[in-house]
């Protein structure tokens, strides 16, 4: 109930009135029936500026940390996404990414649209990177189409760090529905998981016209944050 409440009262029209934003390619999200929407990942914006425009109803796989903040805004945060009907994530290890696909199994299996974001975290750059195959295995296991979604202008709108959001034109574009009917049964290959993975986010590059980093960006991250703590804390040379 409060989902359709933010979608067609609170949220919704405030987001369009601001960002007015462009759909386009919103013919190819099926009208029914269980699929994944899998797109880039430039701003926390996009949690709610893709589900405001699509007609169907649609369930994210959110990182588990926005449901447990510290404090009021903790609170608050984890209110708004619980209501939403999002599914917190845990990150942290692989049996961690195991829960996380059964959860997402577990909404396609009600017919319904799952929202993913291959790449695990949000682009700190405004580059693509490189996806991880849980999208794959998902869908695979539950032989659902994969619809492949760019957000354009969100980055701009609202960078990391940015809590309330630049007054920037949008764009969500969605591309034609990829079928892997030709991998099933075939979801524990590991190539295949690749292959599929990599499918995917070039039909998301080539919508949003990103550059490409053939890196998971979450190590990219942790790479940058230690070259800077090491600049900033330089080691004592060996005597």
């Amino acid at each position: 109930m409060f989902y359709y409440l933010l979608k067609y009262v609170l949220l919704g029209p405030l987001l369009r009135l601001v960002f007015r934003p462009r759909i386009e390619g919103l013919e190819n999200v099926p009208a029914s029936g269980p699929a994944i929407v899998a797109g880039n990942h430039l701003s926390f914006s996009d949690h709610f500026l893709m589900p405001a425009m699509l007609k169907r109803r649609i369930t994210f796989l959110a990182k588990a940390e926005y449901f447990t903040g510290p404090g009021v805004k903790g609170r608050l945060t984890a209110f708004f996404f619980r209501s939403a009907g999002q599914i917190p994530v845990d990150r942290s290890g692989k049996e961690a990414g195991q829960a996380a696909i059964r959860e997402g199994l577990g909404v396609l299996s009600k017919g319904e649209l799952l929202g993913i974001y291959p790449e695990g975290t949000r682009s700190h750059d405004g580059r693509l990177y490189k996806g991880k195959v849980g999208v794959a295995v998902m869908a695979l296991r539950a032989g659902v189409p994969v619809v492949p979604c760019a957000m354009i202008g969100t980055f701009e709108a609202q960078p990391p760090g940015k809590i309330i959001p630049h007054i920037h034109p949008v764009v969500i574009r969605f591309g034609k529905a990829l079928d892997f009917s030709r991998y099933a049964g075939m979801e524990h290959e590991k190539a295949v998981l690749r292959a599929v993975t990599d499918e995917i986010m070039y039909a998301i590059l080539t919508l949003s016209e990103q550059e490409y980093v053939d890196q998971y960006a979450a190590v990219v991250k942790a790479e940058q944050a230690a070259a800077k703590k090491e600049r900033k804390f330089p080691r004592a040379p060996l005597s």
